[in-house]
């Protein structure tokens, strides 16, 4: 079973005990809309996790705009929210998966194997007919104990560290002008980290909406090497997240996220800067 569940898939299996949904709904500058998305009516059951409440920490000096929440603070959430380890997360959103795919990526990060993103999303469930509900779940609380994988995640030092290394390509997963530093809408500096290629997130998903079969997730990144190591970023940390779904699902296996992502890089003073585009390294 791979990384993306359909909506009739869950339909189907919504109401076996072990399946915890969570709808990630959020628009980005307006912070409470997608609780109140939440409350006007959701997929029954679904407990809902804030993007900056829950699935981020508290923005300082560095970290990005979207810092990664501390570990205990995230298994505490986890818990109240009624995901255990042996739980079957399905994760939704109305953002093409971006917000979703921040929560299947910080449950990877913490060990949990079971996380799933739901495709199409909360729109395309209502648009299929399917049930919806107003009322809060009532998820009982349990325990989750996490087994956090470093080897998931990249910090600043490291991507400095490894500019210039042929065996790394850094790919950066934001709008082409905005990668290429002709607009700068969310960050104080325009441009990307030197060498980053561009691999914009939603090429992901087809015109639908529907995310891309892995064979054409593959030919999105068809000119990279499947045996060199990627590092994955985007602005804040959290559209990167699809591009690492995509990668997987397309075969490759050294995926690292730059968490802290474009507004954590240029936080730290004389790092450099790149602008307009660049060539992706010759695959094998």
């Amino acid at each position: 079973m791979n990384s993306i569940v359909s909506l009739e898939w869950l339909k189907e299996h919504m109401h076996e005990p072990d399946i915890v949904i969570v709808d990630c709904r959020f628009v980005m500058g307006k912070g409470e809309a997608g609780r109140e998305q939440y409350e006007a009516g959701h997929i029954p059951g679904a407990v809902y996790l804030d993007l900056e409440k829950d699935l981020s920490a508290p923005v300082e000096e560095h970290g990005g705009r979207h810092p990664l929440p501390d570990i205990f603070a995230m298994t505490v959430t986890l818990s109240r929210a009624g995901i255990g380890n042996e739980s079957r997360v399905v994760a939704y959103d109305d953002q093409g998966g971006a917000m979703a795919s921040r929560l299947w990526w910080l449950l990877k990060y913490l060990g949990h194997e079971q996380a799933f993103v739901l495709d199409e999303g909360y729109s395309a469930w209502t648009k299929a007919g399917y049930t919806v509900s107003s009322e809060q779940a009532a998820n009982t609380p349990t325990k989750f104990l996490a087994t956090v994988q470093h080897s998931m995640l990249v910090e600043m030092d490291e991507v400095k560290e490894l500019l210039g290394d042929e065996r790394v390509t850094l790919i950066d997963s934001r709008e082409a002008p905005r990668y290429r530093g002709e607009v700068e809408p969310l960050d104080k500096v325009a441009g990307h980290i030197p060498g980053a290629i561009n691999r914009f997130w939603k090429d992901g998903l087809a015109e639908s909406g529907a995310w891309k079969e892995a064979s054409q997730q593959a030919e999105r990144f068809a000119d990279l090497d499947r045996d060199g190591e990627l590092i994955v970023y985007c602005g804040s940390g959290v559209t990167a997240t699809p591009n690492v779904i995509a990668l997987q699902e397309a075969g490759f296996s050294k995926v690292r996220l730059y968490a802290g992502s474009w507004s954590d890089w240029i936080s730290y003073e004389g790092n450099p800067i790149a602008v307009g585009d660049e060539e992706a390294p010759k695959g094998e």
